[in-house]
């Protein structure tokens, strides 16, 4: 027995890191989910690995349009939605405001905001009317960016305040129907893109390999996390049974980097 049996989920961003595990440790749980990913490559692996279970749907977050597709198919797919996780993100790089690039900060903010913020709202929207149907739930990915300072520059930090923001609002008006959550990752070595503004869409923000030093140095546990550790907490908040009281939290996974600790010498 899963503890998400029967449950049909759609995860955006689900082609790759977080998303990725996220979408794989739920197939494990019981759960038949629709993947909504920018990149049809991605899309083809994943069924190829998961077979029926999973259904993939192209699309752009941005887009209403590609949002309430990706619900219609999986609903076609699978009967009916019971879990919406907001996961596609894109990240800033950790860019200072004092260094960025002048001619750059509209379109950047906007492609920012774009995925961070506006592709969660769209997928609420579209996912609500057949998440109060089964009386589901949604989980958005924030970030330990959203609930303190240093988690990136000043463009990805603002827009995960606002996924927090949007989550507690959400929470407040869809209840008790239908109840929202999010995951405030931390520290997680994932394939995280950068901006197409920047030039630094191709390529992920934590694929140097000293990047695993750095993360191991900056949370009290040693922890470099993989996307792989991040996921139980998406399969509890979604789960019917465990987490029925619970909403308008976020659940921090950041192997304690928001803590105030001793730093090794």
């Amino acid at each position: 027995m899963g503890w998400l049996d029967g449950q049909v989920v759609l995860v955006t961003g689900g082609g790759s890191g977080i998303g990725r595990a996220i979408v794989e440790r739920f197939v494990k749980e019981g759960a038949r989910v629709g993947v909504m990913d920018r990149a049809a490559d991605r899309l083809e692996d994943i069924r190829s690995e998961l077979g029926q279970d999973v259904v993939g749907i192209p699309g752009d977050v941005t887009s209403l349009d590609s949002n309430s597709r990706a619900v219609e198919e999986t609903v076609r797919n699978f009967g009916k939605l019971d879990v919406f996780i907001g996961n596609a993100g894109v990240f800033d790089s950790f860019q200072r405001f004092d260094e960025f690039p002048a001619e750059s900060l509209d379109s950047a903010f906007d492609e920012l905001f774009g995925i961070n913020v506006k592709g969660c709202v769209m997928g609420a929207k579209a996912a609500l009317p057949e998440l109060q149907k089964t009386e589901g739930c949604m989980v958005f990915t924030a970030s330990v960016a959203g609930l303190n300072s240093g988690g990136g520059g000043v463009l990805y930090t603002a827009s995960k305040h606002a996924v927090v923001g949007l989550i507690r609002q959400l929470a407040s008006e869809v209840a008790p129907h239908v109840r929202v959550n999010g995951v405030a990752p931390g520290g997680v070595m994932t394939d995280l893109r950068g901006l197409e503004t920047m030039g630094r869409h191709d390529r992920s923000n934590f694929a140097d390999p000293a990047t695993e030093g750095r993360l191991r140095g900056g949370n009290p546990m040693g922890a470099a996390m993989q996307p792989q550790d991040l996921a139980s907490a998406y399969v509890f908040l979604s789960s019917r049974e465990n987490a029925a009281s619970i909403t308008g939290s976020i659940v921090s996974v950041d192997a304690g980097s928001l803590l105030r600790w001793t730093r090794p010498a």
